[in-house]
């Protein structure tokens, strides 16, 4: 079903947009919503089984949010009911489920027809349920049985968690269903989706029908669509939804139209395409009531389906024929879309069940949405699958993932092969483009290009040695697998060519691992009756009798010989073959035991995990994401709390260990700790441990600006403080003469950041390079952050804020840390500490005192950067009066130490945006002392009054506390979160690339940036935004190029920058007439030095 990609979005690009639309909605549901059930029809109960495992999997691997109602309902009695009728069974079964506590299905007395309650009724009718289809068997992609196509591995944009578990085709298909939720509204529905096709497209930007049913569609060449299902619009293309939604009304359906039937029914376009039913469906209003209310009677009318296909496969059975699928199923792309369809009524009524569906469902209309831009990735064969694993998606196709490799000179690995969760021993090889997955290869094991091999588990002690040459050999281009069985009948291993066909009749082209029928019996001697009974006229690969139920060993060699190897030993290989039990392809996807094989998987997964996890703690770097690997190793059978707990011990101690000596941070070796201790379950231990992570983080931040205090990570929060004060005091106040009658007054600006912020931030600035690219500005014409401190003839300390509030402090040896959280005057008693003036030995305030007045003129929670600003007020002004560095290089150093003294931890940019005036673009380069390249932004003065002119600072009313924030991010960096590295390295960049727009004078391309910028801040933290501000951005998106919130978010001031100078007015008029409880406040860029020290 392959649509051509030409002109359309990178699906990578694509994927990665829906992924990070998905993380929001699983981490922060109240905001983003999510979808209320996932069901997944299954062809058995044994499957449904598997698929109950993999849901639960995927709530804890965070794809799925813990809220969400999860379900796998298989076609009733095993038998194959079709996609409509099980869409039915579907939302039964979640009926049943919903009134597990109270009766749920009434019968009427009037008609005698089943109904459900009211309760359930209105239950249903505003849930938003996402049901998947996923009961094939998967004939053509036979290794996929075992698991379901739909949880096929598919390494898309796995190196973004290359510590969780592989990503699956699901995982990419709730992706994208996620996006489609804001197309649902407020309102309740059912979409419907395949799980053997990723649709690549943007869903959030679909519309659907309030009343009715909605087909997605795309364009597609016209020999694609005489393959597949066509939708034909009415010709006057009649939009009965309103000009605001992008629908078309359906007028036809047709199956596999010839290209007679595309003319003569009008489906095809004027750009000489047709439109393609992608299987994608929206049920929305009163449609969704009728078959809710339809549902209800689905045991009944499953009933007669099946009493149906009895009767058909009686009669056809005497007639040797097989019982055709059109007449014993109901098809939701056929019989059930039909319904909906005035023109296909008579036909419908003609079709098993039509006459009710027709009844049931046939007042309600059937519309289009065609997505010009979809994409289709098709998993119907094993050619597409490691096509689509191939070199074109911009390398970022995982292919070494969560996987135990030696050495390149140990073995050979082609750089194309992808290796998943997989063990790989010395002296394997494995050729081009091929897929490993699941699977222990030991040494003597060659598989060749474009290969499969899934859930073959080859170990050296089970393993029997060839001395004249390798142990096992898979062909070029073929699959191999190992599959448990039910009962004590043992494993299976099977094999075929990637191109086989298993529904190829063995007369009409039919091949076995690539060859035809009639040389694989020539050559192995084989015959008809061995693989089929006289019985059987439909001869093919699914229903040969093939494969061998024997011990592994013995099954490998069968394997190799119905491959064509082993020939020489034909007759001794063939009298083996013969006299043992034998299952059919058929047979065997009846027969799996899918309890073995979950837990079987789980075992596997937790000890390659459990292998990574002691690599990266023995070997001293703790690079890898222990809480992710712990995860996975928890999810196996074999003891895993146990496994942590040893690997607590292995940790190395930054209480005795010297890890200078390993470069490893003592804060990253605290965290490692706490991850283990909470695997384990000992979540008291690993509070007690998380203090010293950030008692840890304090001194790294400390020791970066002062070399001597490094040997300070591994004491508490207080003895650090302390080691702090003492060592500034006695750095700062060379001269410790008493104060002279003196008097500073700063004022500030305060800042606004573009892009950059979280790379400033220890630990991640102590350990690598950070990039902001920030602004000072004034508001409402004043610089609105400012100190004074005068020093007084009388002794003791006096301190007043903008509040009316103050504080006399006698002795000024009672200033000591650590300072409560709630004490309002923290800030200048840390300011006091730092700066060396409340040392007890020194004379420096030995006859005077002094009086300490601060201000910020800018709501609470800002997000301005005002406290950190506030605090460089004070240090400079401390600074000024006792005769210290008052440079603003040694005040925004002091600023960093001060912060961690106060526990609300924070970066260098704060500061450096309120003292130096103008755009900056600072970088920090890691090291002791940490270094900072403050570079002034040059523009032009029409560039500026552009910006102040389009550029609106909106204070949206919400207050925001960024020290919540700041521990989240500064914990997942500590944890080595991939996904957190890499946004914080990509918001560095961006911040240089939006110096080069400023300098260029392009406004637009900031703009985006911006909005790249806001979207990388709420996957660091979700909760950096909430359902106002979400509001509040997608009200002003039409007027501007770019938005943001200001500093670590979650509320506090916006940056909206307008399209042009017209729009800002617009939409800043707009805005106060909307209702927002917002304030727009005037603003400009600051470009003066700071005065005012005196």
């Amino acid at each position: 079903m392959a649509v051509s990609a030409l002109r359309k979005p990178d699906p990578m690009d694509v994927l990665s947009n829906s992924w990070y639309h998905l993380r929001l909605s699983v981490r922060h549901p109240q905001r983003v919503p999510t979808w209320d059930a996932i069901v997944l029809t299954a062809a058995s109960p044994e499957q449904a089984e598997l698929y109950e495992w993999q849901l639960s999997r995927a709530k804890r691997m965070e794809r799925i949010a813990d809220t969400t109602i999860t379900m796998a309902v298989p076609d009733p009695q095993g038998a194959r009911i079709g996609s409509g009728a099980a869409t039915l069974s579907a939302i039964r079964a979640l009926a049943d489920y919903l009134g597990r506590n109270e009766p749920q299905v009434f019968l009427d007395s009037v008609n005698g027809e089943e109904s459900y309650g009211s309760n359930i009724v209105n239950q249903l009718v505003k849930m938003r349920i996402l049901l998947v289809h996923a009961g094939g068997d998967s004939k053509r992609v036979p290794w996929a049985n075992p698991m379901g196509k739909a949880f096929l591995p598919l390494p898309y944009l796995a190196e973004e968690d290359p510590d969780g578990p592989v990503p699956l085709l699901f995982d990419h298909i709730l992706a994208v269903s996620s996006c489609a939720l804001k197309a649902f509204k407020d309102k309740g529905g059912l979409f419907i989706m395949t799980g053997d096709v990723l649709p690549c497209f943007d869903s959030s930007i679909m519309s659907f029908p309030d009343d009715g049913a909605c087909v997605v569609t795309v364009p597609t060449t016209l020999d694609i669509a005489t393959n597949h299902g066509v939708i034909v619009i009415s010709s006057t293309r009649t939009n009965l939804c309103g000009s605001h939604k992008n629908l078309d009304i359906v007028e036809m359906l047709l199956q596999k139209p010839s290209l007679k039937d595309l003319e003569n029914n009008g489906a095809i376009g004027f750009d000489g395409r047709a439109l393609l039913d992608t299987g994608i469906f929206a049920i929305r209003g009163k449609a969704w009531q009728d078959i809710i209310k339809l549902s209800s009677a689905s045991p009944r009318l499953i009933s007669e389906l099946l009493k149906r296909k009895e009767e058909c496969l009686f009669f056809l059975q005497l007639l040797a024929c097989r019982c055709p699928n059109n007449v014993t199923q109901v098809s939701l792309y056929e019989d059930l879309a039909a319904a909906w369809v005035s023109a296909k009524h008579e036909w419908l009524k003609t079709r098993p069940l039509g006459l009710e569906l027709v009844n049931a469902l046939g007042d309600q209309k059937l519309f289009t949405y065609c997505a010009y831009d979809l994409l289709f990735l098709h998993f119907g064969t094993s050619s597409e699958i490691l096509d689509h694993l191939g070199e074109g998606n911009g390398g970022r196709v995982g292919r070494r993932h969560l996987s135990s490799i030696p050495a390149s000179t140990v073995c050979d690995l082609a750089t194309s092969a992808a290796i998943l969760s997989s063990e790989i021993a010395s002296g394997v090889s494995v050729g081009d483009d091929s897929l490993i997955y699941d699977s222990i290869l030991s040494s003597g094991v060659q598989i060749g290009s474009r290969c499969v091999v899934v859930g073959v588990h080859i170990d050296q002690e089970r393993r029997v040695y060839n001395e004249n040459g390798p142990f096992l050999v898979l062909p070029d281009r073929h699959c191999l697998w190992e599959v448990p069985l039910v009962g004590d009948t043992g494993r299976v291993i099977l094999c075929c060519g990637i191109e086989d066909n298993p529904k190829s009749s063995i007369y009409s082209g039919g091949t076995f691992c690539g060859k035809p029928w009639e040389k694989v019996f020539s050559k192995l001697g084989i015959r008809e009756s061995n693989l089929w009974n006289h019985e059987q006229k439909q001869r093919y690969l699914w229903n040969a009798k093939l494969f061998p139920v024997v011990p592994q060993a013995e099954g490998l060699k069968l394997a190799m010989w119905l491959m064509g190897f082993n020939l020489d030993h034909n007759e001794d290989m063939l009298h083996l073959w013969e006299n043992s039990q034998r299952v059919s392809l058929e047979e065997m996807h009846r027969s799996i035991d899918y309890r073995q094989l979950c837990a079987e998987s789980s075992n596997h997964r937790s000890k390659l995990a459990a292998g990574i996890a002691k690599a990266c703690i023995s070997y001293g770097l703790l690079g890898r994401n222990l809480s992710r690997l712990c995860a996975e190793i928890l999810e196996g059978e074999n003891n895993g709390i146990d496994i942590c707990k040893s690997y607590l011990s292995l940790c190395p101690n930054p209480q005795t260990s010297n890890l200078s000596l390993l470069n490893l941070p003592k804060s990253r070796a605290y965290q490692a700790q706490v991850d283990l201790h909470r695997a384990c379950k000992q979540e008291q231990s690993a509070n007690v441990t998380e203090e010293s992570v950030w008692a840890a983080v304090a001194a790294e931040t400390s020791a970066a600006v002062r070399q001597d205090l490094e040997d300070q990570a591994s004491k508490p929060l207080n003895g650090v403080a302390t080691q702090i004060c003492d060592g500034y005091e006695h750095h700062q106040i060379a001269n410790s003469q008493p104060l002279q009658p003196k008097r500073a007054h700063v004022e500030l600006p305060v800042r606004v950041d573009f892009v950059g912020g979280w790379s400033d931030t220890p630990p991640w600035s102590l350990e690598r390079i950070g990039c902001v690219l920030n602004m000072a500005i004034h508001l409402e014409g004043t610089l609105p952050v400012g100190a004074e401190i005068v020093v007084r003839s009388s002794e003791g300390i006096l301190i007043r804020d903008d509040a009316g509030n103050q504080l006399h402090i006698q002795d000024r040896r009672s200033i000591a840390p650590p300072f409560h959280e709630d004490d309002q005057f923290r800030l200048v008693k840390a300011a006091l500490t730092v700066t060396g003036i409340v040392n007890p030995s020194d004379k420096i305030m030995s006859s005077t005192g002094l009086e300490i007045s601060t201000w910020a003129k800018v709501p609470r929670g800002s997000g301005l950067g005002t406290s950190s600003i506030l605090a460089a007020a004070v240090i400079k002004g401390l600074q000024h009066v006792i005769g210290g560095d008052e440079s603003n290089e040694n005040v925004a150093r002091l600023v960093l130490v001060l912060e961690q003294l106060m526990g609300t931890g924070g970066g260098w940019q704060d500061q450096i945006g309120g003292l130096y005036p103008g755009i900056k673009c600072t970088t920090s380069l890691p090291g002791k002392p940490l270094r900072l390249n403050i570079e002034t932004v040059s523009v032009s003065s029409q560039l500026v009054l552009e910006l102040e002119q389009r550029m609106l600072v909106v204070f949206t009313g919400q207050v925001r506390l960024a020290h919540g924030v700041l521990q989240k991010v500064v914990v997942r960096y500590l944890q080595r979160d991939a996904l957190l590295i890499t946004s914080i390295k990509r918001l560095a960049k961006l911040a240089k690339i939006g110096r080069e727009c400023l300098m260029s004078g392009n406004l637009d391309d900031l703009g985006r940036i911006m909005l790249e910028a806001w979207r990388l801040h709420q996957e660091l933290d979700p909760y950096c935004s909430n359902t106002f501000v979400d509001k509040l951005f997608e009200y002003s998106d039409p007027f501007c190029c770019g938005y943001k919130l200001i500093g670590a978010g979650g509320g506090g001031f916006a940056l909206l920058l307008a399209r042009n100078r017209e729009a800002a007015d617009d939409l800043k008029n707009l805005l106060k007439a909307s209702g927002f409880p917002i304030k727009i406040y005037n603003w400009s860029m600051y470009s003066d030095r700071i005065s005012g020290l005196s």
